[in-house]
């Protein structure tokens, strides 16, 4: 006879009585696991079975022989086992870490993992790896090839032990390094003849795949444990298969066996205590003492356990991410890290689709209130996230009811619907029995109450078989007109709202579907338990990671986030982007006010981002990698941006082309803030439809700036109407230009000379006409009139040119410069006439409500005026009403200057940020 060891927990006295048992044990091969082994026959020395040749009529008896191979040759044997007076130290005094196998992954991290543990304060310490990166699924596909008779498992085995080997010399050394090298030629040895057993019967058992699966962890286990010993700590290390025992619960899914694990991990402690054990994850054993594993994700399940066991301070779960994110940071690149869950919130966003845990590493540690900490090998500084019973609510508002977004994709809803459900008991039944008996599996179930329909998601591609189980099972009812129809919709995804404080708190589920609809996602099917943990809803496959920024950046982004586009980056636009530089957060950490930029366009070249523009080199970054600007795309790309659910477009160029755009901008639902006066003041019918359209909907359209830079004056007179005065006057000097021009015509200073310092100084436009033949004046008047309810056309406005007349036709700014001079003996004549009558010359526009009409022209003011006492670039604006008959109020400032235009601008801005629900 031959037989085959194989590491097993049985207890000693059981292995003793084993051995004797197998007197002719002349060539066996095994691994040693502390004293215990177990051994199997294998019968004749002739490569499992003598004579035995598979295809034959023997080869069903050889198939046998395998699937019984890991039956313990003691398993029939009844031993009495003295009771040991046992102590297992419990309490806070333990610490649990598990490290997967990205943590375990070469030998470098090997010695990280060592450091982390040493560097636990925890009296003790108890540590649950993962196989090293890989081998587990190497392990597998060993058992896959040698079943499948190919050749090559050999190679691959030998890959593996080169892998350990390496780690092991890079890791360890002195006796350490020959034991454990002594072992894994040892064990490797012992595959070998498994994986030729396996490769012979062409058959693998499930028990056989777990033991060849399971030496990834044993391995890992012990080279960690040698690591540690090189500091000098005692540490021992575990099989878990020697502790954990586990019953098989169907669906490919074990229990553990508490009162039994507990047992043996006692009897364990008395033989091996210290203050530090490394234990091997993933693997474990049946009451039958046959070795098995926890399936995928095992070794998380078994640092539960464990931790449940010795009723831990905490399980500690390290892996290669700073914590559990708030959605699926692949998706959603604004998600953060949650700093607590509830047990309930892990197990939702888990069952869900989220990489958290699995949902039953959880269940052992709930029932013991032992929190688990998720934290990132790789970022020791980041804290994690907390997963515990109830965490604290930090801020209790209404947002925090949310702590996270999760997805499925690849789903089908089938919905079954007829009159004739309502109110026949059994439906239901029926309708799930069909299911269950096709194997699929429910993700989500939705009914109306009028139980007219029932639908429900399952996995794409089950949804066939389920389609057809139904017709078969409702054949007389669809026949009959009882069901009218079994209706299937592929291409769906699940979208789930959790959070335990969603429970009993009104707001959440408008807020979550109003964010929806703002990103046009329409809704298939809804479901919410009554435990009010989550919010379900079933979407298109193709709008899930559009709906999933949507909803994740009203619950998590700041409560006012505004994606803004800035249309023309010139001498007033690209001052704003600096001013909202400097500010943006400032305004984020004191009013919540989060400022996106994630367009910019001149006329040539455009910059886009999903997420924002780094303002602090916007520049740059629109010399090298912007692209051909196309206004039509630039709004597009805003528009569909579903990150934030607010978007507002800034056009600071003075183009009436972009202004016609106003209209269609508001009806997509895009906020619109200019200093361009183009809009306002064009054609009538276009200004009182874009106006009409502003007053029906909830997009704004703001445009202070377009009169008195960042002067108050649309606002002020708004005010004035909205609380009932009547607009009698209004009169002004509107041009920051013009004042500079007539503060400074004086003295002996030509009118020439001053009109070249206003172009030097940067008040003029290039062509200084362009102020002079004061139509900027003119558009500011009909601005005004049509706010004060007059329904002007600019043409209606008479407008008094500065400009001479023999000077209008001139080819060049340069060209009329040069010519200008001719004509300063005029003006100084006009200068004179003024100063003998104690006056001076300012250039105004007026609005006259009483009689409806408008003016633009060059005035004569006392010397005490308001309006003879300006200076520099400073506007005046003088409201005369019903309240404010006798003496105007007035409003000044300066008028002019890219800084305060863009500052009135930014106010805007501001102001649509308090509209949508910022602090004011």
């Amino acid at each position: 006879m031959r037989s085959l060891a194989v590491a097993s927990p049985l207890p000693p006295a059981a292995a003793a009585v084993a051995a004797r048992r197998r007197p002719r044990a002349a060539s066996s091969f095994g691994r040693e696991v502390g004293s215990q082994c177990w051994k199997y026959d294998l019968g004749q020395d002739r490569s499992l079975g003598g004579s035995l040749r598979i295809g034959q009529s023997q080869g069903s008896l050889h198939r046998q022989r395998l699937t019984n191979l890991l039956r313990p040759a003691a398993a029939a044997i009844s031993v009495e086992q003295d009771e040991v007076n046992t102590y297992l130290p419990k309490g806070d005094m333990w610490s649990v870490h598990k490290f997967g196998g990205t943590c375990m992954g070469t030998p470098q991290r090997i010695q990280s993992v060592a450091d982390i543990v040493l560097g636990d304060s925890s009296e003790r310490k108890l540590v649950i790896v993962s196989a090293m990166s890989k081998v587990t699924d190497m392990m597998y596909n060993l058992v896959h090839k040698a079943q499948s008779r190919d050749d090559s498992y050999t190679i691959s085995l030998e890959e593996i032990f080169e892998k350990h080997m390496a780690a092991a010399k890079d890791l360890l050394d002195g006796e350490d390094l020959a034991r454990f090298l002594s072992q894994l030629h040892s064990d490797v040895s012992n595959l070998r003849a498994m994986l030729r057993a396996i490769y012979i019967a062409g058959h693998a058992t499930e028990s056989f795949s777990d033991f060849v699966v399971g030496h990834g962890e044993l391995w890992s286990a012990q080279m960690l444990s040698y690591a540690i010993k090189k500091s000098g700590a005692p540490c021992s290390w575990m099989d878990t298969r020697e502790v954990l025992v586990v019953k098989p619960s169907g669906s490919n899914q074990v229990d553990p066996d508490y009162l039994e694990s507990e047992k043996r991990l006692k009897k364990w402690f008395s033989r091996q205590p210290a203050d530090i054990v490394v234990a091997t994850g993933f693997i474990a054993t049946t009451a039958e003492n046959i070795p098995t594993t926890l399936k995928r994700d095992g070794s998380d399940f078994s640092a539960a356990i464990i931790g449940s066991l010795v009723r831990a301070r905490q399980v500690t779960i390290w892996t290669d991410v700073d914590g559990v994110f708030s959605a699926d940071p692949r998706k959603v690149s604004e998600a953060v890290i949650l700093s607590t869950l509830s047990y309930q919130e892990a197990w939702e966003m888990s069952y869900f689709g989220a990489n958290v845990l699995h949902p039953r590493t959880i269940i052992p540690v709930m029932k013991d209130n032992i929190p688990i900490v998720i934290r990132n090998m790789f970022n020791i500084s980041a804290p994690g996230t907390m997963i515990c019973r109830q965490p604290t609510n930090d801020n209790g508002d209404l947002d925090a009811c949310v702590k996270s977004f999760a997805t499925i994709d690849n789903l089908a809803l089938v919905n079954v619907e007829g009159t004739g459900m309502a109110g026949v008991p059994g439906t239901s039944s029926a309708i799930f029995s069909a299911v269950k008996d096709v194997g699929a599996n429910v993700i989500m179930i939705s009914q109306a109450s009028s139980e007219h329909s029932i639908c429900f998601a399952v996995p794409e591609q089950e949804v066939a078989a389920v389609s057809a189980a139904l017709h078969v099972r409702f054949r007389e009812a669809l026949a009959a007109g009882r069901l009218s129809k079994v209706e299937v919709i592929n291409g769906c995804s699940i979208l789930a709202a959790v959070g335990l404080r969603m429970a009993s708190t009104p707001g959440v589920s408008a807020i979550l579907f109003d964010a929806l609809a703002k990103a046009n996602i329409n809704v298939r099917a809804i479901a919410q338990g009554c435990s009010e943990y989550n919010i379900t809803v079933v979407l298109k496959q193709e709008d899930c990671v559009r709906a999933l920024r949507a909803v994740h950046s009203r619950f998590f982004l700041s409560k006012t986030t505004l994606a803004v586009g800035i249309i023309g980056p010139g001498l007033i636009g690209g001052t704003l982007l600096n001013q909202l530089k400097d500010q943006a957060s400032v305004l984020k950490e004191n009013m919540n006010i989060d400022l996106r930029v994630i367009g910019i366009t001149g006329s040539s070249r455009m910059l886009l981002s999903d997420t924002g523009i780094d303002l602090t080199q916007w520049k740059e970054l629109l010399r090298k990698e912007g692209e051909p600007a196309d206004l039509a795309n630039f709004v597009r790309h805003l528009s569909d941006n579903h990150v934030f659910p607010n978007k507002v477009l800034v056009d600071c160029t003075a183009d009436t082309s972009v202004a016609s755009h106003y209209y269609d901008w508001l009806k997509k639902g895009i906020h619109v803030i200019t200093p361009n006066k183009k809009a306002n003041s064009g054609p009538l019918d276009r200004y009182l439809k874009l106006r009409t359209l502003q007053r029906a909907s909830y997009t704004h359209y703001f445009y202070e700036a377009t009169v008195g830079a960042g002067l108050p004056i649309i606002s002020t007179l708004r005010g004035l109407l909205e609380t009932g005065d009547k607009i009698l006057r209004i009169e002004g000097i509107f041009s920051g230009t013009l004042s500079y021009i007539f503060n400074n015509f004086e003295g002996t200073k030509t009118f020439s000379n001053v009109v070249a310092e206003a172009k030097e100084a940067g008040y003029t436009e290039p062509d200084p006409r362009d102020d002079l033949s004061g139509t900027d004046v003119a558009r500011k008047v009909i601005i005004l009139a049509r706010e004060s309810g007059l329904r002007l056309e600019l043409s209606n406005i008479p407008v008094k040119s500065l400009v001479p007349e023999a000077l209008a036709s001139c080819s060049s700014a340069d060209e009329f410069m040069q010519k200008l001079p001719s004509f300063d003996e005029d003006w100084a004549k006009q200068r004179s006439e003024a100063e003998a009558a104690g006056e001076v010359l300012r250039y105004v526009g007026v609005v006259d409500a009483v009689n409806k009409e408008g003016q633009v022209e060059l005035r004569r003011y006392k010397k005490d005026h308001p309006f003879a006492q300006l200076s520099g670039s400073d506007n005046i604006i003088a409201f005369t009403t019903s309240r404010y008959k006798e003496q105007p109020l007035i409003v000044r400032g300066p008028g002019a200057g890219a800084e305060v235009t863009a500052g009135g601008v930014f106010c805007d801005i501001l102001r649509l940020a308090s509209y949508l629900g910022a602090p004011s």
